[in-house]
C-alpha cells in the first residue's frame, strides 16, 4: 500500500506541475498578444499625430513681417544651433518658436539661457516633436 500511495502522490504532483506549466505558457502567450496589440496602437497613434505630442516651446518672436521673423530665426539658429527653431504662420502673425520640451522645467532651463539675447521670449504650450 505504501507504493500505491507514493505513486498517487507522484501523479498528483506531476499533474499539478503540468497544469501550472500549461497555465504559465498560456499566460505568457496572452501577455505577448497584449504587448503586440499595444505596440501596434502606439505605432498607429504615432502615425496619426506625425510623432507630435503635448509639450512646450519658447516663443521668441511674433509679428506681421515674414522677413523680420526669418531674420530672428536665423539669428537664433546661428547662436543656438543645437536647439530646433520653427517659423510658423499664426494668422495674422509670423511666429518663431524654439525647442521641443517635454516639461515646462526643461523649457525654463533653455529660456534662462536665451533670455539675454531674446528678452521678449516666453514659454508656450505647443505640440512638439520629441527627439528622445
Amino acid at each position: 500500500m505504501h507504493i500505491c500511495s507514493m505513486k498517487a502522490r507522484l501523479l498528483i504532483i506531476f499533474f499539478t506541475l503540468f497544469g501550472f506549466l500549461s497555465y504559465s505558457q498560456s499566460s505568457i502567450d496572452d501577455n505577448n498578444a497584449k504587448l503586440k496589440m499595444l505596440s501596434e496602437k502606439a505605432a498607429e497613434y504615432h502615425h496619426k499625430t506625425n510623432g507630435e505630442r503635448d509639450g512646450y516651446r519658447i516663443k521668441i518672436h511674433f509679428g506681421i513681417d515674414k522677413t523680420a521673423a526669418n531674420d530672428v530665426k536665423q539669428k537664433f539658429s546661428s547662436k543656438y544651433n543645437d536647439i530646433n527653431s520653427y517659423l510658423e504662420y499664426q494668422q495674422p502673425n509670423w511666429v518663431v518658436v524654439v525647442g521641443d520640451f517635454k516639461t515646462r522645467i526643461d523649457a525654463y532651463e533653455i529660456f534662462k539661457k536665451i533670455q539675454s539675447d531674446f528678452p521678449n521670449a516666453f514659454i508656450v504650450k505647443s505640440k512638439i516633436r520629441p527627439t528622445r
